[in-house]
Order: structure tokens, then sequence, then C-alpha cells
């Protein structure tokens, strides 16, 4: 594997295809001068054939060469995965517009005119190696971003998981107390076993929020035909205390199957409608709406409610892990629920997105695969 500098020319290879001897040599001692490694080739095959065995990091192409031409020579490395991203500079006598397009269409990605100025091919290639520097570096920086991401998913599981018997033994001996010495205890010990417990529960339900958060997107997930008219029922079943007792008028009709896992997309509704109860004035019963129209390839699900609303300002944020806007911050949660919404929605290769007024409403929107796309 090469090494190479970010801020120099050292170690960076370059590939030229001429079949012009004197052509080969002046650009070779150019470049070699400027400290790059150069490799020739006198023809297209020996250029194809010396870009699979070893991928250089720019190539320098003529147009006429005899058997291949630079065009053929180009389109045969952009059909292979192993040489199709390296950048090729045609440098050629042709100088009109036509070649040029042809040449751009093939692959190329610049173009210089002989006669040439030293100084101008010295620069073009500069400036593509730069590009190449800086690609190379964000895919390394995205894949240690991945593999960051992976690791604390991870860790969050697993502490999470860990945590919650202790947590569970903790507000259990905390409720025993209260119930077997509640009698024989004075107000300030019972005030601090009841926060002990409060304490313990909201702990309790972040450590759940943090593990739905951490599985979605796991290995060996199950993605199959679901029915949304069950997944709902089963959202009802979950949440009928809180519909009772807020009086929710949930009104849905037809709902489309879809591809998907069906914890998840439980989830993914119980989180949205939960949000939807909840965060409604007090004087005001909740009136929730759900539809589904299809949307190009897709099914796009409305759910939209009359609550207090999320300024347009805080649209982005709220799919942030721990992100709670102002008004959200008297009532009760985690601050995960949207972000885990949205993780789920993007394991199904969808979209979420918000529209909403203060003290009028909110519609969540999210897209989901059509059933038959599997």
């Amino acid at each position: 594997m090469k090494h190479k500098s970010e801020n120099a020319n050292f170690n960076e290879d370059i590939l030229i295809v001429d079949d012009t001897p004197d052509n080969l040599r002046l650009l070779s001692a150019m470049l070699t001068k400027k400290g790059f490694e150069v490799r020739k080739a006198l023809n297209g095959r020996s250029a194809i054939a010396s870009a699979q065995a070893d991928t250089p990091d720019l190539i320098l192409l003529d147009i006429k060469m005899p058997e291949m031409e630079g065009y053929e020579v180009c389109q045969h490395l952009k059909a292979d995965p192993k040489t199709r991203d390296i950048p090729v500079i045609f440098i050629s006598a042709l100088d009109d517009v036509m070649d040029k397009v042809r040449a751009f269409a093939s692959g190329g990605i610049d173009y210089v005119t002989k006669p040439f100025q030293e100084a101008e091919v010295l620069a073009r290639i500069e400036n593509q190696l730069k590009i190449q520097r800086l690609q190379k570096k964000l895919l390394q920086q995205n894949e240690e971003l991945a593999r960051s991401n992976r690791e604390l998913e991870q860790f969050a599981y697993v502490v999470s998981h860990d945590l919650q018997q202790p947590l569970q033994v903790i507000t259990g001996f905390a409720k025993i107390m209260m119930l077997q010495y509640q009698n024989s205890l004075n107000e300030t010990a019972l005030d601090y076993l009841n926060r002990i417990f409060d304490s313990g529960g909201r702990m309790q339900r972040l450590i759940q929020d943090l593990l739905a958060y951490a599985q979605v997107g796991t290995p060996n997930q199950t993605f199959e035909l679901i029915d949304c008219n069950l997944i709902l029922e089963q959202v009802r079943e979950n949440l009928q205390t809180a519909i009772a007792e807020k009086n929710v008028n949930l009104d849905y009709h037809f709902l489309p199957k879809v591809i998907g896992n069906e914890i998840q997309l439980i989830q993914l509704f119980q989180n949205l409608i939960s949000n939807a109860i909840k965060f409604t004035n007090s004087e005001v019963s909740p009136k929730i709406k759900i539809s589904a129209t299809k949307l190009d390839c897709k099914w796009c699900f409305e759910i939209h409610d009359n609550g207090i609303g999320i300024d347009s300002q805080n649209f982005e944020q709220i799919f942030e892990a721990f992100h709670r806007t102002p008004s959200a911050k008297e009532f009760p949660g985690t601050g995960i629920g949207l972000a885990t919404c949205k993780k789920i929605v993007e394991n199904h290769q969808g979209e979420i997105w918000v529209e909403s007024e203060l003290n009028v409403g909110t519609t969540f929107y999210f897209t989901l695969a059509l059933e038959n796309q599997g």
C-alpha cells in the first residue's frame, strides 16, 4: 500500500501514456524534477495493464494513438472498478471543441492542448491530485466516523443493558421501604425515598430509550411485509392508558403494507404518537390523524396533531439525540425518541421531516418502501 503525503508530490505516482517517445521523455523529465514517481506507456493496452497492476494517482493520456485511441483507453479504465477512480487528464494536439467534449464524455477530468506550457500542466496535475487527497481524507474520516458510531452504539447497548438490573434493585428496595416503613418514617425520610424512586424511574426510561436507539441497525434484522394497520392496533394497545386519560381522538383508516422490521415500526409509530399525546396543552384533547399516500416509489406517512407546535428554527435539531427544545423541557422525556425515529426510518432507506406551527400543531412525515420492493 502506498503512503502519500497530503501536501507534497513525493511518492505520488503518475502514468504517462503517449505513442511519441519524445513526448514521454519531456513529460517524464518535467514531472520527475518536481518529485513525482513516473511511469510510461507507449500504447493503450500497456497503459491499461500498468494501471490494473498498480493503480497510479493520476494518468496523462494522449488521444491519437495506434490500435486504441485515448478515448477507448479511458472508457476501459472507467469501466473497471479497480481503476475507475483514477483521474485522467487528456493531453492532445486536438483542440476542436467536439474532441474535448468527447474526452470528457469518456471519463476525462481535464484537458490540456499541445503544445503545452509546463506551468499549466503542473498546475492542472496538482489541482487534480489535491482533489484526490481531499477525497481520500474525507473517505477515511467517514470510515472512522462510522466505526466510532458503531463502537459508541455497542458501548451504549452494553452499558445500558448492564445498568438495568442494579437500578431495578435500587428502585425495588426504595419501593419496599416506602410500603413497609411508611408509618415509622418521618416526612423527610419518605420524601427522600420518593425522590429515589422517581429518579430511578426516569433513569430506567433513559436506559430503555438508549437500548432502543442502540439496537436500531444491528445485524441480522428481519425485514418483511408488514401491515401498518396491525402496527397501529398494537400501538393503541400499548398506549391505551394515555389515550384514555387524555381522551385522545386517534384517526386513521386504510394504511398500506410496507417492507420493514415489525419491532422498529412499532417503536416508530409509538414514539411519534406518544409525543403527539404528550405535547398537547392540558386543556385540549389531543387530535391525531394518520394517513399515507404514494410518493414516487415509496409510501409517505403523515402523523398530524393539534399540539403545542415546534419553532421552525428547531426542525433539524429535534432529531438529534438528547436535544430538547425550550418548550419541550416543560414535559417529561429523555430527548432520544425522535433521534430513534430518524434512525429507524433511515434504517428502512427512508426519510423523515417535520412541518409545524407554534400553538397550532405539528405534522411528521416519513417514507417507507412499497410492499413490492424487497
